[in-house]
């Protein structure tokens, strides 16, 4: 749940939830009049949408203390952003997807106490800047059904083989650099089937952007007027990642760059990108690691069973273990993986060898303890730890960090591609750009 509530507190950061004055009524022209500005299949944006979250947006940039772009360039980039996020929340709709009210209260729970506040002393809170409660608990559902919808269609589906952890593997023996980057980039965003006129005037966006970054104009400011990528208002900061965590194309650039320096315009299936170098480190890696033997009951969740149905399924299944059913007689019964037939069994698990969600559930957990129902990208799991030890697993180690490395790498590409293609599906009618 952790990394959701991460995503969550940055949807709040970028709502500008919790400023201390008020969005200067001078900020975005009001509009008298309300009138459609795009139209996704058979939904609409409206002009009083856009405001809304431009009102939201330039508040997050002068925290920030970020210069602003000018008002027509950051209209296109919250539009667009807009007409993503209606494009998924579709998707998930039309395919079953929406989390439950007892996950919805967990998570916004969860961000009141992350905030130091009771639910009800959060909620004041918000009501005190003029935020209605229902309506932010609408944005935290849409934010959740987004996060599901990736770990469902992108995450769960990213296949790392064995032979592309031998290439790793002897690639950064070759390199013998531990070395970490802080990066910002610039993402303009092509679509899948792009006509030569479109690739053109893209590539000359990204020219200007390219040239005004090595003139030496703040990066961030860049970031938000020109990129389609959802870190754009961030300053389209990366973070610290070291270079096998980072896409094949970015490390590539990044080791011709010093610190302060961008790089040319580069070229990818998901369209241009231009990447900043801002700071770079070293690194070393502990030796040694704890395994865990786990074993679990997996309940899927798809067209056929829902997300609620299959946590009332385990729900059930918990208390029957709890009050002494046999753990492996369960999972052989009800399981919906590969280790049912062995009673749930996962054997020795290294970190890293699970996803983040199913990990940190049972990292928490002491020897022969029961998880409550938690949920991965693979569904939804029961988990019991039968014990732990320390092991120095170098070769173990070695693939496990390299399989980790991989998978982070192709995420964000494999993400920014199905993206694309869900967009390229839809019927998008942008009337901004008409007037």
């Amino acid at each position: 749940m952790t990394q959701l509530v991460h995503r969550l507190l940055a949807l709040l950061s970028f709502l500008g939830l919790f400023t201390a004055a008020s969005v200067p009524a001078a900020a975005v022209e009001p509009t008298e009049v309300d009138y459609i500005v795009a139209v996704v299949d058979a939904e609409v944006i409206t002009r009083h949408e856009l405001d809304s979250r431009l009102e939201a947006a330039l508040s997050q940039l002068r925290r920030q203390g970020t210069p602003l772009p000018p008002q027509a360039q950051l209209e296109r980039q919250m539009l667009e952003r807009l007409i993503m996020e209606r494009v998924q929340l579709q998707y998930a709709r039309d395919t079953g997807l929406k989390p439950d009210d007892t996950q919805l209260e967990q998570a916004i729970g969860r961000i009141a106490v992350n905030n130091n506040m009771t639910l009800a002393q959060f909620r004041q809170a918000l009501e005190a800047d003029g935020i209605e409660f229902a309506k932010f608990r609408e944005e935290i559902r849409n934010e959740m059904t987004m996060v599901r919808l990736r770990e469902r269609e992108v995450d769960s589906k990213l296949i790392i083989s064995d032979g592309e952890i031998d290439n790793y593997l002897a690639n950064q023996a070759a390199s013998g650099s531990n070395e970490e980057y802080q990066l910002a980039h610039i993402l303009l965003r092509a679509p899948e089937s792009a006509s030569p006129e479109q690739l053109q005037r893209l590539r000359q966006r990204g020219e200007e952007a390219l040239q005004r970054a090595q003139l030496g104009e703040n990066f961030a400011e860049l970031s938000a007027t020109f990129s389609d990528a959802p870190d754009a208002l961030q300053g389209g900061s990366l973070g610290w990642r070291s270079r096998d965590r980072l896409p094949t194309l970015y490390a590539e650039a990044v080791t011709s760059l010093q610190p302060g320096q961008v790089s040319g315009l580069l070229r990818s299936s998901a369209g241009f990108h231009i990447i900043k170098l801002l700071d770079k480190r070293g690194g070393d890696a502990p030796a040694s690691v704890q395994q865990t033997h786990a074993r679990h009951i997996l309940v899927r969740v798809n067209e056929v069973q829902s997300e609620a149905d299959a946590r009332h399924k385990l729900e059930i299944v918990r208390e029957r273990i709890i009050n002494g059913v046999d753990f492996a007689e369960q999972a052989r019964l009800y399981s919906q993986d590969g280790s049912a037939a062995k009673g749930g069994d996962l054997g020795w698990l290294n970190p890293g060898d699970t996803v983040p969600e199913f990990e940190r559930a049972m990292n928490a957990l002491q020897p022969g303890e029961l998880s409550p129902v938690i949920q991965s990208p693979f569904g939804l799991h029961l988990i019991q730890v039968q014990e732990r030890r320390e092991r120095d697993v170098s070769v173990e180690r070695q693939r496990m960090l390299a399989r980790q490395a991989l998978r982070e790498r192709k995420l964000d590409d494999a993400y920014q591609d199905w993206l694309r293609q869900l967009r390229d599906q839809a019927y998008v009618e942008n009337r901004l750009d008409e007037q």
